[in-house]
């Protein structure tokens, strides 16, 4: 009896998990704001299969050149956040890249960060969504760009989905949650994807003290990985935006012929 108890627990408990959804509510009400302040790039929405959710479509200024960035936003945030993300989506604009930066499922803002371990299959139908969305409109090079949980959406994403890209960038990327769809060791160890993890010498603790640890998960099986550590950049890379870009570009341009 107590076994079946303790089943029934079980059950219930991976149940209630796989009911979470993101919270619409509050991704509407960051919608509204953003569509509303936008001055570069265009609002559309894309379909997950579940919900509508916000995209902010950056073209080249060069035109169509069939290359485009899917950027990623971290922790209860949106895909114009001032800090990484609007900086990369406006500025890789102006080195061929069409980007497109979607709104990752959120949490409302009390939740504790291992609680978005249960969202995370809300993650898969959001970058096919961008992914189909790009491919449509002519792209025949597409990158991911995560940063801070963006990152292990992503991982997560290419370790268990498998869809082509063809590369990755992993921008602040710690550890993750051991054991379950937030664990970035595990993920690193099944990616393949050409990938470049980029962090700053004032990041978060967790996320200096584990770069070797990623490294070493990562080249297991990936050839293509390149990891560096910007000197005097923190987690949002505060006042080093120019630096930033500077070096995503360039991992870009080196790999993307490469590859």
């Amino acid at each position: 009896m107590n076994h079946l108890k303790l089943l029934a627990a079980v059950t219930l408990t991976l149940a209630a998990l796989s009911l979470q959804a993101s919270d619409l509510e509050k991704e509407k009400r960051w919608a509204s704001q953003i569509v509303d302040a936008l001055l570069d790039g265009e609002a559309l929405y894309l379909n997950d299969g579940r919900s509508d959710f916000l995209t902010i479509e950056t073209p080249s200024m060069d035109g169509n050149t069939g290359k485009t960035a899917i950027i990623l936003h971290g922790t209860g945030v949106h895909p114009d956040w001032p800090t990484v993300i609007q900086p990369l989506r406006v500025g890789l604009t102006e080195s061929d890249w069409h980007t497109l930066s979607i709104q990752m499922p959120i949490l409302p803002n009390e939740a504790e960060h291992e609680a978005y371990a249960s969202i995370y299959d809300w993650v898969p139908g959001r970058i096919d969504a961008a992914i189909k969305h790009a491919r449509d409109n002519g792209a025949e090079t597409l990158v991911l760009i995560g940063h801070s949980q963006g990152t292990t959406m992503a991982a997560y994403y290419l370790a268990n989905e498998g869809k082509p890209v063809e590369g990755f960038i992993a921008i602040g990327m710690g550890p993750g949650v051991a054991g379950g769809p937030m664990d970035n060791m595990s993920h690193l160890k099944r990616i393949k994807t050409p990938m470049f993890d980029l962090y700053g010498s004032l990041d978060l603790e967790e996320i200096i003290t584990s770069a070797n640890q990623r490294k070493a998960a990562a080249t297991l099986h990936n050839h293509s990985y390149t990891q560096f550590q910007l000197e005097g950049a923190d987690h949002f890379f505060d006042g080093e935006e120019e630096r930033l870009l500077e070096q995503v570009n360039a991992w870009l341009q080196k790999t993307m012929i490469q590859n």
